[in-house]
């Protein structure tokens, strides 16, 4: 532990047994995945970016302990907003006892509520609409066809949202991304801001649906992506559920079923952090080993599930692999 910071020597002496014990498994189990070289994969679901994740996940990215990301329109987006509108996000403490009039009243103040924060529409959206609108309409008029995520970042590398800066660059891991070129998928954009104010744009006849890269080019990409990377091995490092996670695990089953190459390898660690417990159906809930049946994880995968809040799990497992 000499090279340990402070916080890794507090988990290692700490926790111990259940869900924390979990933590620091995971932790130490990712940590290996690095030291032989294998890939990660981490995917973001939920509001993380809103809950300023980037601010230790932007290092992680610098730091090349995770080599692709997958994770919903929202995560994208939100984290841009963040980085121009912060000063005009509203903390809502209180967001468990607010009646139905006093959401309404957010509503009419433009404030879109993420459990306890409210996103500034104004200020966020529609500052981020009027460059990325430019940006797709060039990309039209050149006869260019780009990935969610390439819009963003060049629109972020353009430089053009500098003058709205109001956080530190350094804690926006979408610009950590950008910077890096991390490839990133992002299934599902459509059920984004950006993904509503661009089919906006193709129902009034402005923009071409075609302009957009779809999720099917998604697919091909990782397919394409995870056949060059996997030679030591691929984990999957899922915070949440949902399609940032359903999305590209499903990769593997189907390079392996579909395509018939079965010389490819199994996904070589698993980890998901979840408040989500199994239930009737429920794929966010669902055990590891589920998804062996599901031709995802080998029997000898190593294997983790944390029942707890990602936003306080997450940033522990990133100290501990930046050495904090």
């Amino acid at each position: 532990m000499k090279d340990k910071g402070a916080i890794s020597q507090f988990l290692e002496k700490y926790y111990l047994h259940f869900n924390a014990a979990s933590v620091v498994d995971a932790a130490k189990a990712y940590e290996t995945q690095i030291e032989k070289d294998s890939k990660m994969l981490v995917s973001l679901a939920g509001a993380m970016s809103t809950a300023e994740l980037g601010k230790i996940f932007a290092e992680m990215i610098r730091k090349e302990k995770v080599n692709i990301v997958s994770c919903t329109g929202a995560n994208l987006e939100e984290d841009i907003m963040n980085l121009v509108a912060h000063s005009h996000y509203k903390r809502v403490p209180n967001y468990r006892d607010l009646t139905p009039q006093q959401e309404w009243g957010l509503l009419e103040q433009g404030l879109n509520r993420v459990t306890d924060t409210c996103i500034p529409e104004e200020e966020a959206f529609r500052r981020l609409q009027e460059h990325i609108f430019k940006i797709w309409k060039d990309a039209e008029e050149a006869g260019e066809r780009y990935f969610p995520h390439e819009f963003m970042y060049k629109m972020l590398l353009s430089g053009v949202l500098e003058q709205y800066y109001e956080i530190d660059i350094q804690d926006s891991w979408v610009y950590a991304a950008a910077k890096a070129n991390l490839p990133l998928v992002v299934p599902g954009w459509e059920d984004s801001t950006m993904g509503n104010i661009f089919a906006s744009y193709v129902v009034k006849g402005e923009l071409k649906a075609s302009t957009m890269k779809s999720g099917i080019e998604y697919m091909t990409f990782l397919a394409d992506w995870y056949t060059k990377n996997s030679k030591d091995g691929i984990g999957f490092f899922q915070i949440g559920g949902g399609i940032a996670g359903d999305f590209p695990i499903c990769v593997v089953p189907m390079l392996y079923q579909d395509l018939e190459r079965t010389d490819t390898p199994f996904w070589n660690y698993f980890c998901q952090i979840s408040d989500s417990t199994t239930s009737y159906g429920s794929y966010s809930g669902a055990v590891p080993n589920e998804k062996i049946t599901w031709g995802k994880l080998d029997v000898d995968t190593p294997k983790f599930i944390i029942e707890s809040d990602a936003t306080i799990v997450a940033p522990l497992i990133f100290a501990y692999l930046l050495d904090m």
